[in-house]
């Protein structure tokens, strides 16, 4: 199913609720292998201008060549257009493809995580949609001209949802507009999963990396609940990354530490790289 989607430029934005609840140590219990693809971060270009692009699936898929792939997942979601480009090259790709839910696939990702033919999600994961989310700034028409265009988009989700799930378009829509999290069991009766994944798949794995990620989601997360363009802060954290942070007027959001559930938990948690295959 190709989906194409005029935008009038709107950028689709993280939802803050998911990236709240992400957290990036979890992974595959396994080491990537010549055959697997890993999706731990976010969709489209991420704080530091990296994160999980269709040039970088491509470039993955290519290096498989002819053979069946795995995708893990743990993603907190990001550009909904990245996630359609990705989830159409992964259903053009030659051989078989499995998608497994390793701790979150949100917004994006979740629509990544359809193009499998063998789809699994872990029994403490979550499958989590929404209608698209952006910030943007305009006058009256330019607003409404966007609204118009943002629910074509959510029908052709919620149309992707139902048609790879044994759901109706309208209860499919009826859950994004609730912003619906979805545990995995939940996922295999409604027919978004074909099975539940083995816990012997599933880690977690805290490092520094992870650790200081943490803050920065902390960081996003307040930028975004006030009102500030994801462009705006990846040009901020990418800053951060070069040890010249930018001046800017105001006060900045200090990270606060929080306690981080365990991979078993159900209240999820935040944001490790995205690795691939050599």
């Amino acid at each position: 199913m190709k989906l194409k989607i005029q935008s009038r430029g709107l950028r689709s934005e993280l939802s803050p609720r998911a990236l709240e609840k992400w957290n990036p140590a979890i992974q595959a219990a396994v080491d990537s292998t010549s055959d697997t693809i890993t999706i731990y971060g976010v969709i489209g270009e991420d704080w530091y201008g990296e994160g999980v692009t269709l040039k970088r699936i491509d470039a993955a898929l290519r290096a498989i060549g002819d053979r069946d792939v795995t995708v893990y997942i743990n993603s907190p979601g990001g550009d909904m257009f990245e996630g359609i480009a990705i989830y159409n090259r992964l259903r053009e790709h030659s051989h078989k493809v499995s998608t497994k839910v390793l701790g979150m696939a949100a917004s994006a990702a979740s629509v990544i995580y359809l193009a499998g033919e063998e789809r699994q999600v872990a029994s403490s994961a979550f499958l989590m949609i929404h209608n698209c989310w952006t910030i943007l700034g305009g006058n009256r028409h330019y607003l409404r001209d966007v609204a118009d265009d943002m629910e074509e988009f959510d029908a052709a989700m919620a149309d992707l949802y139902a048609e790879t799930s044994s759901q109706t378009v309208e209860s499919m829509a009826e859950m994004m507009d609730d912003e619906t999290f979805i545990r995995g069991k939940r996922a295999v009766e409604l027919g978004l999963a074909t099975g539940l994944l083995a816990a012997d798949e599933v880690t977690e794995r805290t490092t520094t990396e992870t650790q200081q990620n943490n803050a920065l989601k902390a960081m996003d997360i307040a930028l975004a609940k006030a009102g500030v363009p994801r462009s705006e802060r990846r040009e901020l954290f990418a800053n951060f990354k070069s040890g010249t942070p930018r001046a800017a007027g105001g006060d900045t959001p200090r990270a606060v530490p929080t306690d981080k559930p365990r991979a078993v938990a159900l209240d999820l948690q935040p944001l490790p790289k995205i690795t691939f295959p050599a």
